[in-house]
């Protein structure tokens, strides 16, 4: 690691699919005093890639892109990359975008109307280890948390059948209340992709091939009933 005015060179790694603001935050970023911009990456599988190629200390990611999103790169990089930290830069700041990114491990969430110095202060935090949000994201997450009703609990008691998990008895409960992937994931603060991927292994465990084979499944092994 090089020195930079006698502070450590933080490298730093920006995801985004709009390359305006790619190259905008690469100059804005490698202006900062002992900052480094590695790379930049158009959507979150290439964000990945390069993180894993060049390990940097923070990968700026920005939360809706094609293919893989933001949230989930955020995921993978926790599991292949757990000493990398993800600060979020997005343009939005909806309880459907925050709780899923901070759940996936992003240690800072930033929006897109911050300025130059409110990310150099964030990309410092969340390099020394702390967790960084922005003001109006905080009150959000407050509001959220004090605001979550419980999930529904399976009906019943004791080990859940077929090896099921409690977030997939979960899912698979609230699905049986004839709630949609979109309507399950903001119930849950999660993203859709985490629902579908719950649903599918309910399906796999289960032996349901679709929704409604799902559902009687449920109300056959008493996780759902009439009044859910």
């Amino acid at each position: 690691m090089t020195m930079s005015g006698g502070r450590p060179t933080v490298r730093v790694l920006i995801a985004d699919d709009q390359r305006v603001v790619r190259d905008g935050l690469a100059m804005l970023v490698g202006l900062i005093d002992g900052v480094q911009v590695t790379g930049a990456a158009c959507d979150g599988e290439e964000a990945v890639r390069l993180a894993v190629a060049h390990r940097p200390d923070v990968i700026l990611m920005d939360l809706r892109m094609p293919g893989t999103d933001g949230i989930a790169a955020t995921a993978q990089l926790r599991e292949l990359l757990p000493e990398a930290r993800v600060l979020v830069l997005t343009t939005y700041a909806d309880d459907g975008s925050i709780l899923p990114a901070l759940r996936a491990g992003a240690r800072g969430y930033l929006t897109k109307d911050a300025s130059a110095e409110q990310i150099e202060a964030a990309i410092r935090a969340v390099h020394a280890g702390q967790t960084h949000l922005d003001p109006l994201v905080q009150e959000r997450l407050v509001a959220a948390v004090a605001t979550q009703q419980p999930g529904p609990a399976p009906p019943g008691s004791g080990p859940l059948p077929d090896g099921l998990t409690a977030r997939e008895a979960e899912v698979l409960t609230l699905l049986a209340a004839g709630l949609s992937n979109a309507e399950i994931a903001s119930r849950l603060f999660v993203s859709n992709a985490t629902v579908k991927t719950h649903i599918n292994r309910i399906f796999a465990k289960t032996g349901a091939r679709d929704r409604a084979q799902a559902v009687r499944y449920a109300y056959q092994a008493g996780l759902a009933s009439p009044s859910a």
